[in-house]
C-alpha cells in the first residue's frame, strides 16, 4: 500500500532542495533542464545522481550522449532556473540563447551562473516510476564561493549559513 499522490506531493513541498540545471551535449544535441532531484551517491568513486522525467528530451539526450553536467545555480539565478524549466519556451526556442556557458574539452556546457558544477560520465540508469535515475561518475568539478538557490513550497528561496553556536 502506498500513500495518496496528493498527500505525497503536499509533504514533499516542505523539503528544500538545491536548484540545478542538468546540461548535456553530444550526438543527441545540446539540451538542458532544471531539476531539484540531485544528490551525491558516493565519494569512492565520486558520483552523483539526478532524476529526470523518463519521457523528457533531457533524459533521452543524457542517455544517448552518455554524459551530463549538473550545474547547481547560485541564489541570484532564479530567472535561469525558470528558463531551463521551460517557462520561456514559447518566447525562446533555444534555452541556451544568451546564456553564458563554459565548455570543457568534454563539450559539456557549464553555466557561469552555477555556484558548483559536476561534469559526469553516465555510469548507470534506473527506471523509477515516471522518472529515470541517472548516475554519473564525476570527472570534473567547479566551485565558486556563492550561496545556492533553493526550491521549497513551490517557490525559490535563498540558503544562508547560520552563525556557529558557541558551547555554553
Amino acid at each position: 500500500m502506498t500513500v495518496e499522490r496528493e498527500d505525497f506531493i503536499h509533504a514533499m513541498r516542505s523539503v528544500a532542495n538545491s536548484v540545478a540545471v542538468v546540461t548535456t551535449d553530444g550526438a543527441a544535441g545540446r539540451h538542458g533542464a532544471t531539476v531539484t532531484a540531485f544528490c551525491s551517491v558516493s565519494a569512492d568513486p565520486p558520483s552523483v545522481l539526478v532524476c529526470l522525467r523518463i519521457e523528457s528530451r533531457i533524459a533521452k539526450a543524457v542517455t544517448r550522449n552518455g554524459m551530463f553536467c549538473v550545474n547547481v545555480l547560485r541564489d541570484s539565478a532564479s530567472t535561469l532556473a525558470d528558463r531551463f524549466a521551460g517557462r520561456s519556451d514559447a518566447e525562446v526556442s533555444d534555452r541556451f540563447e544568451g546564456v553564458e556557458i563554459v565548455a570543457h574539452a568534454d563539450r559539456l556546457p557549464r553555466l557561469t551562473a552555477a555556484t558548483c558544477a559536476f561534469s559526469c560520465i553516465l555510469a548507470n540508469t534506473l527506471a523509477a516510476g515516471s522518472h529515470v535515475v541517472a548516475v554519473g561518475q564525476v570527472h570534473h568539478v567547479y566551485t565558486a564561493p556563492e550561496h545556492p538557490l533553493a526550491y521549497v513550497d513551490g517557490g525559490y528561496a535563498c540558503v544562508t549559513r547560520l552563525p556557529a553556536l558557541v558551547p555554553a
